[in-house]
């Protein structure tokens, strides 16, 4: 008689506790059992996130592209602003950079949330309907987006031109 490991049932273990039309069978060709789940292979990390970028959800992917075309137009504009000083230029005002990147930001935020606004009807009612909600879609949308676009400008693409 088969020893039992470490208490478990004795009709778990081994092979001779699996009839022997399912040990002909291989794993990946065998039909679960009516009424049992199928076995689902666990996702690295890395596979569940490229699948969620894959199958963002509508009104997301039309925030973040409306954030970022608002981001992109005001960040190029920043970029000439601040490359003009860099060179020497004498602008009315002086050199007013800090100014600048708070009104860069507050106007991504401000413009990507009505055009968000615009553009993404509320989930779950169907047609047209706006409401607060897709405002705060873009707003929360706009807050990484603007930062990272202004660092691209200043960091990667200033270099470049200066």
């Amino acid at each position: 008689m088969n020893e039992v490991p470490n208490g478990q049932e004795p009709d778990a273990v081994g092979p001779e506790s699996v009839p022997a039309a399912a040990s002909d069978r291989s794993a990946a060709t065998a039909r679960p059992v009516v009424g049992q789940r199928p076995v689902v292979r666990q996702r690295s990390w890395a596979e569940v996130r490229w699948r969620q970028f894959r199958h963002a959800p509508r009104p997301v992917v039309r925030a973040v592209v409306s954030d970022l075309s608002v981001a992109i137009v005001l960040g190029v504009a920043y970029l000439v602003y601040d490359i003009a000083l860099t060179r020497g230029a004498r602008l009315p005002g002086g050199d007013l950079r800090t100014l600048a990147v708070l009104v860069y930001v507050a106007v991504v935020l401000a413009v990507g949330s009505w055009v968000t606004y615009l553009v993404v009807p509320q989930p779950g009612r169907g047609g047209t309907t706006r409401s607060a909600w897709s405002a705060a879609l873009g707003f929360f949308a706009a807050v990484p987006i603007a930062y990272l676009v202004l660092v691209v400008a200043v960091q990667i693409l200033k270099p470049l031109f200066t």
